[in-house]
């Protein structure tokens, strides 16, 4: 049902309660509107726009309290047609600036810090899925001999991907030819689109070196690892800041919510479709699409990594989240660490 507009003092009511319970957490009554902000009009007036917008489905009244709060249609209105852009402070951008400056050149390394740095900034659990891309290049293999019959393939893509595989063949192979195959591998495939490094041209070269049939199949196993499309990696941190909102005082239901938040399907699923768009976006409540999590909000970036790589880096809290400050402060770390990868040699 599509939800009626709302006229200029609706929307500054409804605009106003989400600020107020952002700010306090509690239910917002008329007569704080009234007494706190300069609405210029009288607490009855105000009193009545409250429940036609509660009848309409922008607020809702919990329990038997005075007050409302917004719902997520409210905070749904708010975000896209209603919220103020924030911008961030000076401060905020040195320390972000700083923080990834004096950070790891490994990805692995330079995601997780990014991760802790915003869980410390937002005050709530924050989670960045490592880049993915369609177009990762191969960057080299090295095939590295463990035992006469058994080695070990690394497979090592453009943004860091290292994918490892044992394997075993059926007669002695030398680590001389090992490495023989792996530079004439490297060679002939390196910076090469990795799905487009086929069996066909494995086999290929495997054969035009005389060697045997299994390091063709170890090398396939091994790029076919590398280009698995299993979900992301994703680095959590800021989980016990949820310890700190009103919302979770009930010890039964915050556990109940890491239980599910700990689980990196979980993650992944509430940003996925995220990753096919460059713009930020907000999901609200049951707009993240699991019963347990509707009290929480998701706030999701894209950040990039070379021309064709997107990592996300996500915000999760309370549905009484700063959504400005919040967009804000994901889309300048998200920058900070375009950038900061652009320079690194990872």
């Amino acid at each position: 049902m599509k939800q009626p507009r709302l006229d200029e003092r609706k929307a500054y009511i409804l605009a106003t309660v989400v600020y107020e319970y952002v700010a306090t957490a509690e239910p917002v009554a008329s007569q704080t509107l009234t007494h706190k902000y300069n609405l210029g009009i009288s607490s009855a007036t105000v009193r009545n726009e409250m429940a036609e917008l509660e009848a309409e489905g922008y607020l809702v009244q919990p329990h038997t309290s005075a007050g409302r709060i917004p719902s997520d249609t409210g905070y749904r209105t708010y975000v896209d047609e209603l919220m103020q852009p924030e911008t961030l402070s000076a401060a905020d951008r040195r320390r972000i600036h700083d923080d990834l400056r004096d950070a790891s050149r490994e990805l692995d390394e330079l995601v997780d810090q990014t991760t802790r740095l915003l869980g410390r900034l937002s005050k709530s659990l924050a989670f960045v899925t490592k880049p993915q891309s369609e177009t990762q290049l191969f960057k080299h293999i090295q095939l590295i001999s463990i035992a006469p019959r058994t080695g070990i393939a690394i497979v090592v893509t453009s943004f860091g991907v290292s994918a490892q595989s044992l394997f075993e063949l059926s007669s002695d192979v030398s680590a001389d030819d090992l490495t023989r195959l792996s530079s004439a591998f490297n060679a002939h495939f390196a910076n090469r689109p990795i799905d487009e490094v086929g069996e066909s041209e494995i086999a290929a070269l495997v054969a035009e070196l005389g060697l045997t049939e299994d390091l063709r199949g170890a090398i396939a196993t091994a790029m076919q690892s590398a280009r698995s499309d299993e979900i992301p990696e994703i680095a959590s941190a800021g989980a016990q800041n949820l310890l700190d909102q009103p919302e979770f005082s009930d010890v039964r239901k915050l556990r109940s919510i890491l239980r599910i938040v700990e689980e990196q399907r979980t993650l992944y699923d509430i940003v996925a479709d995220a990753m096919k768009s460059e713009n930020p976006r907000v999901k609200i409540g049951r707009e993240l699409g699991n019963e347990e999590l509707a009290d929480l909000s998701v706030v999701t970036v894209p950040y990039r990594f070379g021309p064709h790589a997107i990592g996300m880096l996500s915000i999760l809290g309370p549905r009484r989240m700063p959504y400005a400050r919040l967009l804000a402060l994901a889309s300048g770390t998200a920058e900070s660490l375009s950038r900061r990868l652009a320079d690194a040699d990872v």
